[in-house]
């Protein structure tokens, strides 16, 4: 079998950033995947899974709520390798478009306080496995040290 485009990619050279991890046709509509990589693979720890959730959860309410790319996302999750998540968007894109989206979705994410959204029995099936603090230090984190101030090596996947 073909190795998958995500496998292609240089890991060794990877940086926390925003990457378009690949582009795709569905009928007549354009779809733009994301690679949101907040942690360096290979090299620094992985994110757990309770914070990884708690992101996934305020992530995804934050972009299905947002005024105007509430129509455009297909999908916001976390990768299995557990160093970023992806975001799908209908439309055609480059990172340098969604910085802005992303600022405001991690900056929500670092500041968020409350009752997590879907973090209950009934709504979520490992309700449980949160970790809000944790997740509120990685967005401040990828907020200070990648978004503030990207740079292009940080916007294009190493060769």
């Amino acid at each position: 079998m073909d190795k998958i485009a995500s496998f292609t990619v240089n890991h060794l050279k990877l940086l926390p950033g925003v990457y378009v991890s690949r582009r795709d046709t569905a009928g007549d509509a354009r779809i733009t995947t994301f690679d949101i990589r907040m942690t360096r693979p290979n090299h620094e720890p992985v994110m757990n899974t309770a914070e990884i959730h708690t992101i996934e959860h305020l992530g995804a309410t934050f972009l299905r709520n947002h005024k105007v790319y509430k129509d455009r996302v297909l999908y916001f999750g976390p990768m299995g390798c557990r160093t970023g998540f992806y975001l799908l968007l209908a439309g055609d894109y480059e990172s340098a478009d969604i910085v802005p989206l992303l600022q405001e979705m991690f900056s929500y994410i670092r500041d968020f306080e409350g009752e997590i959204p879907g973090a209950a029995a009934r709504d979520c099936g490992n309700y449980l496995d949160m970790n809000l603090p944790m997740a509120r230090y990685l967005a401040r984190k990828f907020c200070d040290e990648v978004l503030e101030d990207i740079q292009e090596d940080r916007l294009i996947y190493p060769e």
